[in-house]
């Protein structure tokens, strides 16, 4: 019991470390394709709430480590929650991504709008869409490369013992 306690630890941990580590490295201005592609990996391998707690984990980690602003919170939370949900409902990584796309593209991108007014205090400049196209190309982006991903993965042992893990409880 306390083995798989450690296990799902360390193993949030490290998709914690690879997110905060490769999300600014392949970072396009305005977008976090590779927070994508680690979300829905993190649905498929963990569940939808430890990818939460990791996407969680992680926009507080890029927020105080690297100055992102409040976005990184609203990007991701819902990405990681959505995608969870649709692969614990069909068990498809179709549905993981299509969370995936859902809650960052469109809850997120929405969200961000009255978080970033308060934020900066200001909705100069600002409007309700401002966040969504380019929340949706990184989270469409970043969903084609984590099926990529999840593809070459899904036939590895380690990828499928990882997976156990997480799903008794």
């Amino acid at each position: 019991m306390k083995s798989k306690r450690i296990k799902r630890l360390t193993l949030l941990a490290m998709m914690v470390a690879l997110d905060v580590i490769l999300s600014p490295l392949f970072r396009i201005e305005g977008m976090a394709p590779m927070s994508s592609v680690l979300n829905v990996t993190a649905a498929v391998l963990m569940g939808p709430l430890y990818a939460t707690i990791m996407a969680l984990m992680t926009a507080i980690l890029r927020m105080v480590l690297l100055g992102i602003p409040p976005l990184a919170l609203t990007g991701a939370l819902f990405g990681a929650l959505f995608a969870g949900l649709g692969y614990k409902i069909s068990g498809q990584v179709g549905s993981a991504i299509g969370g995936e796309i859902f809650g960052t593209g469109i809850i997120g991108s929405l969200l961000s709008y009255p978080v970033m007014v308060w934020f900066t205090g200001s909705s100069n400049g600002l409007f309700w869409l401002v966040y969504t196209p380019r929340f949706l190309g990184g989270a469409i982006s970043g969903s084609v490369v984590a099926w990529l991903v999840l593809y070459k993965l899904k036939e590895t042992s380690i990828f499928q013992k990882s997976r156990t893990v997480f799903q008794s409880k």
